[in-house]
């Protein structure tokens, strides 16, 4: 892509609302727009670095088995009102009538509808288990919308649903989704601690939130830094191993200031490796067996032929806010660098030229061009400004790369720089694997 073909509005005046950084950043590199409180237009920057979060989000979804499809936005009343929902999920709801009056809603979350779902088209143990997701925007009305994508009204969650026949067999679906979880965020580039957490309008008596460390998040977070020395590679896919897995992590003291335990934490971690920071919540899972199944009437038959109500687990990850929280996590004195798999690009050539003298620009032309053969995302800076201003606006964007065509460049050896290092002189062949790699 070419800087001078893309659309990225760059602003330098930020709305006196933008109070945290991926708000501020957000908003100035052009990756949303703001359409009212709490509603944002996500354009091209923005909406790819969304897509990347997505799609691996969706990789490891697929890799524990889960099967994806697509809910509607808007749902029915009705199930709502059969769970017993409707009048105690609050104001956050959105609630409509269509034009014949019947009651409707913007879905908050889908508990209700992938319910009746499964209760029309399964009824024997034959077919559990089964985890199933979407990838869909989601509608709260929050009384005070603030920090951009962080709480916002309308946003795009991850949301997956397991069905089980036993307590037992449902808490190996929700391990599963527990490692997934970890396995999600490491590839993200981020460090995600898991919780126990209070399970709040979703139910149930068993609930873990993945929250990354940031000093501008809302949650108050205590750990034993121990818990990031756990390394995932030693467990594999078996349930035996995944029990140990969510063992071994919930065995380390982590909680929020909602669970902190001061007398438990000071006796339990050592005062070198306590953590006491703040946190983003990133992630949130649930067990709530039949909270949802038994008063919608989701029966299955067991191996007896006795019918009983299946049990559920519900597991989110907010895939919009993430883009904010890879910005708190990794903003640091004055520059942004995206971690690599999540980057809007792999790398940034910004060549030093004029009107009068555009030799770098055909240089840099030529290495994009070869660039794009290897299927390396690039982004070409061919718009006419000073250097000084153009090293800005990247550190500002935070492509992880820069390949600079200037006065140190030499015949076959060109500036190559990583964010935050020294740049060294590489020649073209040497840029393609240090990139590939």
């Amino acid at each position: 892509m070419y800087l001078s073909q893309l659309f990225i509005p760059i602003t330098k005046d930020l709305p006196a609302e933008a109070k945290i950084k991926s708000h501020q950043l957000m908003l100035q590199t052009g990756m949303i727009r703001q359409s009212s409180a709490g509603i944002y237009s996500w354009l091209p920057l923005g909406f790819k670095v969304m897509k990347k979060i997505e799609q691996i989000v969706r990789e490891e979804q697929n890799s524990i088995g889960a099967q994806e499809m697509l809910m509607p936005t808007i749902q029915s009343a009705e199930i709502w009102k059969e769970s017993g929902r409707y009048d105690d999920y609050g104001e956050e709801m959105l609630r409509i009538k269509d034009r014949q009056g019947r009651d409707m809603l913007y879905g908050p979350t889908n508990e209700e509808l992938i319910t009746d779902i499964f209760r029309s088209s399964v009824k024997s143990y034959k077919s559990l288990p089964q985890i199933l997701y979407h990838i869909q925007w989601k509608f709260r009305d929050e009384i005070r919308p603030r920090f951009g994508v962080m709480r916002c009204k309308e946003f795009f969650m991850k949301d997956a649903y397991s069905f089980d026949l036993t307590d037992d067999e449902a808490k190996k679906s929700y391990n599963k989704m527990f490692f997934s979880y970890l396995k999600t965020f490491n590839r993200l580039g981020l460090k995600a601690i898991p919780m126990a957490a209070d399970t709040g309008p979703i139910g149930g008596d068993l609930s873990h939130e993945f929250i990354i460390l940031a000093e501008t998040g809302e949650s108050q977070i205590f750990a034993d830094k121990r818990i990031f020395e756990i390394n995932l590679d030693k467990y594999d896919f078996s349930d035996a191993s995944l029990s140990k897995m969510r063992k071994d992590f919930t065995e380390i003291y982590a909680a929020t200031d909602e669970k902190f335990d001061e007398k438990k934490f000071n006796s339990e971690v050592d005062k070198k490796n306590q953590i006491k920071t703040k946190g983003i919540e990133v992630g949130h899972i649930f067990y709530f067996g039949d909270k949802y199944s038994k008063p919608m009437n989701c029966l299955i038959d067991d191996k007896s032929g006795k019918k009983i109500s299946v049990k559920m687990g519900s597991y989110g990850i907010g895939v919009s806010r993430l883009v904010g929280a890879a910005i708190e996590a990794n903003y640091n004195n004055g520059i942004m660098k995206w971690p690599r798999p999540i980057s809007p690009f792999d790398t940034v050539i910004i060549p030093s030229f004029n009107k009068n003298n555009q030799e770098n620009l055909q240089k840099a032309e030529k290495i994009y061009q070869e660039l794009k053969k290897q299927n390396i995302d690039v982004l070409l800076d061919d718009v006419d400004e000073n250097m000084s201003n153009k090293f800005k606006k990247h550190d500002l964007i935070g492509i992880p790369f820069q390949i600079i065509i200037g006065s140190k460049s030499e015949e076959n050896k060109f500036e190559f720089k990583e964010l935050n290092s020294e740049s060294e002189m590489l020649s073209l062949e040497e840029i393609k694997s240090k990139l590939k790699r």
